[in-house]
Formats: structure tokens, sequence, C-alpha cells
């Protein structure tokens, strides 16, 4: 009788830790519904996981723009397809205030940390991580428009979290503040918000106090003729990476005109940041997925 009581037991535990992980379907967008860790802000995560996963396998956390959500973002760029040809998950989050911009204003939102929308996204990439056994050295963000913005937030509050990142029509990190959650900051989104680059570069060191560890390379996109997100963001946000990295953001080491279209130019200012510019381009510049798996390290 207590061997079928000890049974019993062991199964009914059994049973509650399999109900308790939620069943997450292959090669399909799903919203998780897990416990993914704090999340104060409640950003809604959502994930594709390929038919067959690489034996460690990359994760990218894909970050939709204003007025998208994560389904959008997974209907609109090529990473989910990708997915399936090289075996990395994506994570979609998506934002959780009216309009669905993302909180790059507010203190929180801009330390490392601090809660908000960027703690939330850094518990998801935990939570795969440690559901799927992912390649910690193989963590990459991307994202568009105030996703860009996210984007760049991520990659100064977590940089211990983020091997590589691309920013699509974005504004430097920590450009957007104003003190209150999901705010709007016209002088930077005008292109107003003018600092050199150390300046720009004690902006991103404060976000994570006394880190001294590596931080992600950058893959910075925009174009001449955005009127949302101006231009002069792209001169912010490489003269940001450029004090980071300890580059001059007046001289790129390299110069490639014509890449990877005509009116494109491709410019290097060093192995940890690279900028395309895009004459003619508005907001915003459409995503170059095989630009951003190279600068992964995914491809080749």
């Amino acid at each position: 009788m207590k061997l079928l009581a000890s049974i019993a037991a062991g199964l009914l535990a059994l049973a509650s830790f399999v109900d308790a992980k939620q069943c997450i379907k292959r090669s399909s967008l799903t919203p998780v519904v897990d416990n993914f860790g704090a999340n104060t802000s409640g950003t809604k995560m959502y994930i594709y996981v390929p038919a067959k996963l690489a034996a460690r396998p990359p994760v990218i956390v894909a970050i939709h723009y204003c007025t998208g959500t994560a389904q959008a973002y997974y209907s609109g760029t090529p990473y989910a397809q990708l997915a399936e040809q090289y075996g990395f998950i994506v994570i979609y989050p998506e934002s959780p205030y009216s309009g669905t911009c993302w909180d790059v204003s507010s203190t929180a939102a801009l330390t490392h940390n601090g809660g908000a929308d960027s703690n939330s996204i850094a518990n998801m990439v935990t939570y795969t991580l440690n559901r799927y056994g992912g390649d910690e050295s193989k963590v990459f963000v991307t994202g568009t428009n105030s996703g860009a913005m996210m984007t760049n937030v991520m990659a100064a509050t977590y940089p211990e979290m983020f091997a590589a990142a691309s920013v699509y029509s974005g504004v430097p990190a920590g450009c957007f503040y104003t003190g209150t959650v999901n705010g709007w900051n016209s002088t930077c989104a005008n292109g107003l918000s003018i600092h050199t680059q150390q300046e720009w570069a004690n902006t991103v060191f404060a976000m994570y106090p006394g880190y001294t560890g590596p931080r992600p390379k950058m893959l910075i996109f925009h174009g001449s003729a955005d009127t949302t997100l101006y231009p002069e963001n792209y001169n912010e946000t490489i003269k940001e990476w450029s004090g980071v990295f300890g580059y001059d953001s007046t001289a790129p080491v390299e110069t490639v005109p014509g890449t990877p279209e005509a009116a494109y130019t491709k410019y290097v200012y060093g192995p940890e940041l690279t900028g395309y510019y895009a004459i003619g381009v508005g907001h915003t510049v459409p995503v170059h997925a095989d630009l951003d798996l190279a600068w992964f390290g995914i491809t080749a």
C-alpha cells in the first residue's frame, strides 16, 4: 500500500511539472504564457522555434515598430523562415502600450535591471536560453523604428547578453529620454539632440554603471529621406557607438558605395561598428536579413 501511495505521489508530482511548462508548438509563432521572469510593464512574449533546432541554438530578438505587433513583425520580416534554415530561435516581444511604441524614455527602461520593457525583454532571453539550451554567446537583437530604439537600449543596458545588434531607422540609446514611461521626445526625433562622441558614450556607460565587459557589435541603417526620425539620428548613433568603442566617427576606415544596393553606402568604423546610409530612402529602411545574419555570424 505504501509503495502504491509513493508511486501515485510521484506521478502526481510529474504531472504537475509537465503541466507547469507550456507546450510550445514548433514552426509556429506562439504566445508564451509561462512565467518568463519579472515583467512589470506587461510586455508580451511570442516565440518562434523551428522544426529542427541547432544543437545549441542562437537566439534573435526581433522588436517591432510603433503601431506594430509581434505578429506583424513576424509576418513582415524573414527571420522565422531563416530560422527553419539555420536552426535559431526568434523572440518577438510585443509592446503593452497604446500605439505599441516601446518605453525607451523612462529612467527604469534606461537602467540595467531597472524594470520596464528592457528588463522584460532581457528576461525573455534568459527564459529561452534556459528552456532550449541556447548558446549564450550567440544572442542577438534587431528592430525597426521604435524597435530600433529599443535595440540600441538593449545593447546599452544589457551588453553582457548580446553579441551583436542591427538597428533599422532608430535613434541613439538615451536620446528619447523624457523621464516618463513611453514618452515622445520631439527634439530627438527631429535630429536636434546633438552631442559629442564622449557625451553619447557616457550616456551608454551610465545605463550599466561599473560594467567593463564586452559589448555587442553594432550595425546601423538609416535613410536620408527619413522625416519621422530625422537622418541626423544616424550620425548621432554612429557617434554614440564610436565613442563606446573608441573609434573616430568622422573617419571611417572603409567606405563602400553601392552596397548592398545602388543608393546605399557602407561605412566601416572598426570591427565593432558598421553603418549603411541610404540616399533617398525614407522611414523605415527595409530589413536586410541577409546582412543581419552575416553580421551575427550565423552565415558566412
